[in-house]
């Protein structure tokens, strides 16, 4: 899995820590919603049932491969 410098020092964090490489790959490969945003970065949702269903949101660069962010969103609304 390609990464960014930034979401290698954030996952270092506790509250993020936690977030399994399979989970990422799950969102990327099947998400539930995506979009993109102004600056051409890929948002993907997917609900994860092993973390008590909450959704995991995934930031792609632009090329749609490299992660620069992964977090459970608790503002996702399905």
């Amino acid at each position: 899995m390609k990464t960014t410098r930034y979401f290698q020092a954030v996952r270092a964090r506790a509250d993020r820590a936690m977030i399994c490489d399979e989970w990422i790959r799950r969102v990327i490969d099947r998400p539930e919603r995506e979009s993109i945003q102004a600056d051409g970065r890929i948002r993907r949702w997917a609900r994860i049932a092993e973390y008590g269903g909450r959704y995991l949101r995934v930031v792609l660069l632009s090329d749609g491969v490299t992660v620069h962010n992964a977090f459970f969103d608790r503002g996702f609304r399905p």
